[in-house]
Order: structure tokens, then C-alpha cells, then sequence
């Protein structure tokens, strides 16, 4: 299994129903240095996907270390955006939830 599947299976085991409850939307994420993966989540539930969506709400653009230390508490996601080690395009304001919706 590939370094940026098993990190997209682990925040896809964290994911927190209550926060996404009435939230429908598809998180696309393009890696710099590994495959792409989206998560959609409508009506409580999330799925994972390879590949690019069709139609992402917000897709976001980074390198997998990054992502990782997002994910994983160590770099703010927001400061990550603002040092532009993320790039994102899309619904910017539903990318700040990323770390509620899938919480370390």
C-alpha cells in the first residue's frame, strides 16, 4: 500500500459523522509527489476515492508531508495555506473544517 493510501485510509477511519451531519460536499485532494485522492461526504457518511472527482468542492493542492503534518496536529492548516505549502481552489472556507471532520 502506497505511503499517501494508508494516510488517506487513516483520516477516512477518523471521520466524525456529527461534524459532517449536514454537510454535502467532495474534498479533492491533488499531492504534489503522490496520487490523488477525494473524500465525498453527504448525509453523515464518507466515502474515499482514487483519482480526481468529477466535480470536487474544494480541491486542495500540497505535497504529502504536509498533508501529513496537517492531519496530524502538527502544522496548522491555516498557517500551512499561508506560508503556501497548500494551495486550494474551490470552497476555501469548507477546507478550514478539514480537521474537524476527520479529527487527529
Amino acid at each position: 500500500m502506497s505511503e499517501a493510501k494508508s494516510v488517506f485510509e487513516s483520516m477516512f477511519g477518523r471521520f466524525d459523522a456529527d461534524e459532517a451531519d449536514d454537510m454535502e460536499a467532495v474534498f479533492q485532494f491533488d499531492l504534489d509527489d503522490a496520487d490523488s485522492y477525494h473524500l465525498s461526504i453527504n448525509d453523515g457518511k464518507c466515502e474515499m476515492g482514487e483519482g480526481d472527482h468529477d466535480d470536487p468542492t474544494v480541491t486542495l493542492s500540497m505535497d504529502l508531508d504536509t498533508l501529513k503534518d496537517v492531519m496530524s496536529g502538527e502544522l496548522d492548516g491555516m498557517t500551512a495555506f499561508m506560508q503556501g505549502k497548500i494551495r486550494a481552489d474551490g470552497d476555501i472556507m469548507l477546507a478550514t473544517k478539514l480537521t474537524q471532520i476527520f479529527p487527529s
